[in-house]
């Protein structure tokens, strides 16, 4: 009997030995990666005092539930279809293939422009008015072709209304992207979009002439066109001293790195992350102190 016990509680142990790893080996093998989740990447000119952008995101997720919404801005200066443009044209490098752009800067709502669904040769979508506002991410990424969006079945129905297509278009019609639907069925193709020519800066034998086109808000930095390469070909070294006119006005101020590189209330000229000429204030707003509001022109001269 005491032989017997302890063969039966052998037999027990090698047992549940075997449970224990055929249950670790089941819950390996059962792991799967999870899916990853669609991405709508949304910018407007909507503010946020009202329920604008909140009624489209409503509507893309009764559409898309399992979507992920990422806000770009909706403080795009209203009706600036150039800053809508710019402050969209960096961010589609940091997201993958398929993602989906929603953007809505839309002063022409409601007249003969076109909605639609833009592809670029890096496989991501932008769902927006043909007004220019995709022009410097097709520059850069590539054309691989547009739908215009005239398919009841991609828009809010039947009662889209004459101001608020971001709602009754734009929205759906990304969230039906989102979801993995055959983006040819929005509508015909479009073979050319319109497009932005914005100002670029001038490189003469005297030095660049620019414009400043927005601020690094909230900071009240400002944002130019001139490319920084193209500022370093003046001849400036960092802690240089730049003699420059903003708006013909002139300042004379220091190149430098970072924004430390001045006393806290002094005033610097610096290559932005974007690789363009900034100008700020260390700690404080450039634009407020010198009362300076874009667009201005901006003239650096070459360094003698």
């Amino acid at each position: 009997m005491h032989f017997l016990r302890k063969r039966e509680i052998r037999l027990l142990a090698a047992a549940f030995g075997l449970l224990v790893l055929a249950g670790c080996g089941g819950q390996s093998t059962s792991e799967k990666t999870e899916p990853s989740r669609p991405t709508i990447v949304f910018i407007t000119d909507f503010g946020t005092a009202n329920d604008a952008v909140a009624l489209c995101k409503a509507v893309i997720l009764q559409i898309a539930p399992n979507v992920r919404i990422m806000d770009i801005t909706h403080q795009v200066p209203p009706f600036s279809i150039e800053d809508g443009a710019r402050m969209l044209s960096d961010v589609p490098r940091y997201y993958p293939a398929g993602t989906v752009f929603l953007g809505v800067i839309d002063p022409g709502v409601g007249t003969s422009r076109k909605a639609v669904i833009v592809k670029t040769k890096r496989g991501q979508y932008f769902v927006v008015p043909d007004n220019g506002l995709v022009t410097p991410v097709v520059d850069r990424d590539g054309f691989d072709g547009a739908r215009e969006i005239t398919n009841p079945s991609w828009m809010i129905g039947d009662k889209v209304s004459s101001t608020f297509h971001g709602r009754d278009i734009f929205s759906p019609a990304a969230a039906h992207l989102a979801m993995g639907e055959d983006w040819t069925t929005a509508g015909p193709a479009v073979d050319t979009l319109v497009r932005l020519n914005p100002r670029v800066a001038t490189v003469e034998d005297k030095g660049i002439s620019g414009e400043v086109i927005g601020l690094d808000d909230p900071f009240g930095s400002l944002i130019t066109d001139i490319q920084g390469e193209d500022f370093k070909n003046l001849g400036y070294a960092l802690e240089d001293k730049v003699t420059l006119t903003i708006d013909k006005k002139p300042y004379t101020i220091p190149y430098e790195k970072t924004f430390m590189g001045v006393p806290i209330g002094q005033p610097l000229v610096y290559i932005d992350s974007r690789g363009r000429v900034g100008v700020a204030v260390n700690q404080g707003d450039f634009s407020k102190t010198h009362n300076v509001t874009p667009p201005v022109s901006i003239f650096i001269p070459r360094e003698k």
